[in-house]
């Protein structure tokens, strides 16, 4: 059974030829545009590396990139054979090449649509990792002392006013951690004395926040301590005062801007796939087509293009009996002995040779 079969003559082959190599060319194109895409994603996920707990996430611009630069390589490939498929000496030489080909692109664009897969998969991921990791920084903010930790504070103030944002779900977040370095603070002085006092584990807390938490488009100064003190601020109400501080968690904010990239790379990506599959199918429309009429031993005759020459599963079993074939070809002894089969074949050539009588001189 012959699926989607399509008559050419030599006029029509020309043209799917130079509409292919057209087409090719674009998809060399979206190649480069998704791998400029995957490098982009990376990028901004490694800027914020330091409040992020792992790198799971890392997995979607990592193949992207990969993706992109085989595509690069695959559809440059494509329009090589629609230059010799003009050229019934030269074309013959893909014949084995393109099965690879096809396999390789076919890899391809299941790799794209597990992006699109992955993008959306993995929010759950991201927001824990988030979660974890934007708790430490706020942990770590005042340790502007210690090795590895000395650029945490600037990270953690320019995060919050670049993304807007407050703390990891709220600016509530801060009053439950010391953010004030301990080289900073007077411990002679009595206020300093009562609140280390009144916390069991010796910490310094404050019902305030750092000043990347204010607001610049509130119309009140920036209130940054005694937030939860009625008394400490005329005309205040902690209940319901905005505070002048950003309200959103920068972990919302984070996921909300991660998850955006991701998502909005899913139309390019499925466009991409569209245009693969096309160059495949269009493809395999002038193999067929081409090695039709050089079996006619006419070149310039009428043949007949398809895709599939049999039904999907006999297909599927040839191609697999091929690829495992081209496998163990490519396997070689390192010793140079030859197999079992090869050895008997040779055994018994000799044999035959043996027993045929010698003729008279």
């Amino acid at each position: 059974m012959v699926l989607l079969k399509m008559k050419f003559n030599q006029q029509r082959r020309v043209r799917l030829a130079q509409g292919l190599w057209l087409l090719s060319w674009l998809a060399v194109m979206c190649g480069a545009f998704i791998f400029c895409l995957g490098v982009y994603l990376k990028t901004e996920l490694l800027r914020r590396d330091e409040v992020m707990e792992n790198t799971e996430i890392h997995v979607v611009p990592n193949i992207l990139m990969m993706v992109g630069l085989a595509s690069i390589g695959t559809n440059w490939v494509a329009t090589r054979v629609c230059q010799d498929s003009l050229d019934a000496s030269r074309f013959p030489r893909w014949k084995v090449l393109l099965l690879a080909w096809f396999v390789v692109a076919a890899l391809l664009c299941c790799l794209l649509l597990a992006v699109v897969v992955l993008s959306y998969a993995l929010q759950g991921r991201l927001e824990e990792s988030l979660k974890v990791g934007l708790r430490n920084g706020i942990r770590f903010y005042k340790d502007t002392d210690v090795p590895g930790r000395c650029f945490q504070k600037e990270t953690f103030d320019r995060l919050q006013m670049e993304f807007r944002c407050c703390g990891n779900n709220n600016f509530k977040d801060w009053f439950e951690v010391q953010w004030v370095s301990g080289r900073f603070l007077d411990y002679t002085a009595q206020e300093v004395k009562d609140r280390i006092r009144s916390n069991v584990d010796g910490r310094y807390l404050l019902d305030g926040v750092p000043f990347s938490c204010c607001n610049p488009a509130s119309p009140r100064p920036c209130l940054q301590y005694h937030l939860t003190d009625n008394r400490a601020h005329f005309n205040y109400d902690y209940l319901s005062e905005d505070l002048n501080l950003y309200s959103r968690g920068c972990r919302q904010a984070l996921t909300d801007y991660y998850m955006g990239l991701m998502n909005s790379t899913g139309p390019g990506v499925l466009s991409v796939i569209l245009i693969q599959v096309s160059v495949i199918l269009s493809l395999r429309y002038l193999q067929t087509a081409v090695e039709g009429a050089m079996a006619l031993e006419n070149p310039e005759g009428d043949s007949e293009g398809y895709i599939l020459e049999k039904g999907v599963k006999e297909t599927f079993e040839e191609v697999k009996v091929k690829v495992l074939t081209m496998i163990k070809l490519a396997q070689v002894d390192p010793e140079g002995v030859p197999d079992e089969a090869e050895a008997e074949k040779a055994a018994d050539t000799a044999t035959e040779k043996a027993a045929s009588p010698t003729p008279a001189s």
